[in-house]
């Protein structure tokens, strides 16, 4: 596979292909990044930052809009998440992080139907309890990952997103997806329960 530079951009989120991601810039170092990466017109690369360093996979991401600019430098820019890539080697030499990376190939094919059917109706209860509504209908795009989209939408930890960003096939990533909500379904039905439990605590007017 092909290697090539780009700046690195460590965060506390991990970024799926084909999402947008909204980002305050404000640090001098990464005003300088986004600035050469819109006139250069070249994406950088998003990676989950931990106590520990830097992830070894992340996603690219190209600048779609700068939002808002600021009197001090600031910017508001909405990004899109473009492609999975491995870090071969990190340089210093300037002020942001820059790597050597591979972009890596990924399979799309979607695997067992029975499959789809369980994760799409596990994210359904799941995006109930979270959002308090059905999931709102949207055409589907067969050149976007419905793992991806899926895990987007839910608070899952971080740990697990970037589980399924490594992981290189969509009918694997629905796999551990289907795995990770039967997981999460309970946890989310207790916290509703307190919530409804809570809100029926006061008192109303007699």
């Amino acid at each position: 596979m092909e290697t090539r530079r780009i700046p690195l951009f460590p965060l506390d989120v991990v970024l799926f292909p084909g999402r947008v991601l909204p980002l305050h810039i404000f640090e001098p170092r990464y005003k300088l990044m986004i600035g050469l990466c819109v006139d250069d017109r070249v994406p950088f690369g998003v990676v989950l930052a931990s106590n520990e360093g830097i992830a070894s996979v992340g996603c690219t991401a190209k600048v779609l809009q700068i939002a808002k600019t600021y009197d001090d430098g600031r910017m508001d820019i909405l990004t899109l998440g473009e492609s999975v890539y491995r870090i071969r080697e990190v340089h210093k030499e300037k002020p942001y992080l820059e790597g050597d990376v591979e972009l890596l190939a990924d399979d799309p094919q979607s695997g067992n139907a029975e499959v789809a059917a369980e994760l799409t109706a596990l994210f359904e209860k799941c995006y109930r309890l979270v959002h308090g509504n059905p999931v709102p209908s949207t055409e589907d795009d067969p050149n976007l990952s419905l793992a991806y989209q899926i895990a987007a939408d839910l608070p899952l930890d971080l740990d697990v997103r970037q589980a399924l960003l490594e992981v290189r096939g969509e009918a694997d990533r629905r796999r551990l997806l289907v795995e990770r909500l039967k997981q999460l379904l309970p946890d989310l039905a207790r916290l509703q329960q307190a919530r409804t439990k809570a809100a029926g605590n006061g008192h109303g007017l007699s």
